[in-house]
């Protein structure tokens, strides 16, 4: 496998360190698209249409290459959470999460640019996750927020890092999904299209 032959369609750096940790030669590739849900969309569509057209768009400029497409959308009572962008936005949210549990769901689509048929080049899944937040004060959220500025994360808590310390329980098939990339279902539909990852 030659490192222009498989790309991650992203710009997140979580994304990039997870994926780094298959050894295998990656490039990376950021797709231009709407990010936008659509009107009457559920959260699982939204996150399984954006996984799918971030790696069309990449494999679209790029013929041949194994693209791999992620997106992540969190949910509380059905209503999406997105990035904060700011500490005050991802105080409300902690806010508002403390004590609840969150749905987050990350979609991955493996889209192989070597198979002529479109019709089956993409293979898609959804890896959900259920996070319950510890019920903590306003001052040891708004202190973490200090600490970590998690204002590019969905849910404004990184849980690879201190932020696993607001979170009371993490539920799900595939533990590096809620970081952004679902490396066993990845494992999983790269050996369907023969990547291999152990050589003798």
């Amino acid at each position: 496998m030659t490192s222009s032959l498989l790309v991650l369609a992203s710009s997140s750096a979580y994304r990039k360190e997870l994926l780094s940790r298959l050894q295998l030669p990656f490039d990376v590739a950021v797709p231009d698209i709407d990010e936008t849900p659509l009107a009457g969309e559920t959260p699982s569509a939204t996150a399984l249409r954006l996984a799918r057209e971030k790696a069309a768009a990449v494999a679209a400029k790029l013929p041949g290459a194994i693209v791999i497409g992620s997106d992540q959308v969190a949910t509380l009572d059905d209503e999406q959470i997105g990035k904060p962008g700011n500490h005050a936005n991802a105080l409300a949210q902690l806010q508002k999460m403390r004590g609840r549990e969150v749905i987050f769901h990350t979609a991955l689509c493996v889209w192989d640019g070597r198979n002529t048929n479109l019709a089956n080049a993409a293979q898609v899944e959804n890896i959900q996750t259920v996070v319950k937040f510890r019920d903590l004060p306003d001052a040891e959220l708004d202190a973490y927020l200090r600490i970590e500025q998690p204002y590019d994360c969905a849910g404004s808590a990184k849980n690879e890092a201190l932020g696993i310390a607001i979170l009371e329980r993490i539920d799900s098939s595939d533990p590096t999904a809620l970081t952004g990339l679902p490396l066993i279902a990845l494992t999983g539909m790269l050996r369907k299209i023969g990547v291999t990852f152990f050589k003798n």
